[in-house]
């Protein structure tokens, strides 16, 4: 495989271990996994040579890391990262909440935080309560497809979930605290860099695992 010209996602689902590596270099590769490692690494002004580096000191895959079959990946998918994120953005918010108050007269403080998160926090579980109400009952009965309209309706959302990542990166100056910052806000931007992780990783198990798979009414090929 010419890794360099081979899309992040292929990478990605084909390499256990390579999304650790996409996360910590902030290589984007679920909304825009498409792209080439070349083009991706260019984008944030990364040399691909080194990240084919560290992509090549991965282990061969030997057994799948996420389940194979359609209702198991949603089970998965339901029981890490819908209830990871429900679990996690409220903290985030008090956090932001208290970091806001307490150094409000900091020139780095988050100003808007607390409230970017909630509204993130009502984005993304409007969207995670249609896909288990809707879409996933009809992949889990293997209808995936005749799923086509939920799913091309659930990618859109997902772009949009990408979007307010870049801007979560933004407001949180890509996740690094000021060097005067206390526990609470390092805690706080820790947390921000690990929903970011948590949702990319989300948002590609389904944009370019389950979606694929339930479209072609397949339960257990690789795309």
């Amino acid at each position: 495989m010419n890794l360099l010209e081979t899309p992040v996602r292929d990478i990605a689902l084909q390499r256990p271990g390579a999304t650790a590596i996409f996360r910590a270099n902030r290589i984007d590769f679920c909304c825009n996994g498409g792209r080439s490692l070349n083009e991706a690494a260019a984008i944030r002004g990364l040399d691909p040579a080194a990240i084919e580096a560290e992509l090549e000191t991965l282990a061969p895959p030997a057994v799948a890391e996420v389940p194979q079959s359609l209702p198991e990946l949603v089970g998965h998918i339901e029981s890490v990262f819908h209830a990871g994120h429900r679990r996690d953005l409220p903290e985030l918010q008090r956090l932001a909440r208290r970091v806001e108050a307490v150094h409000r007269d900091h020139p780095e403080c988050p100003s808007g935080l607390a409230a970017f998160l909630e509204a993130m926090e009502n984005e993304l579980v409007a969207h995670m309560e249609k896909e288990e109400a809707i879409l996933f009952p009809l992949i889990v009965a293997g209808l995936g497809q005749r799923a086509g309209g939920p799913i091309a309706c659930m990618r859109a959302e997902h772009d949009d979930h990408g979007e307010a990542l870049a801007q979560l990166a933004a407001l949180t100056r890509d996740f690094s605290p000021p060097e005067d910052a206390c526990t609470s806000w390092r805690v706080l931007y820790a947390g921000c860099a690990r929903l970011d992780g948590e949702l990319r990783e989300h948002i590609h198990l389904e944009n370019n695992l389950l979606f694929p798979r339930a479209l072609a009414g397949s339960g257990a090929s690789h795309v």
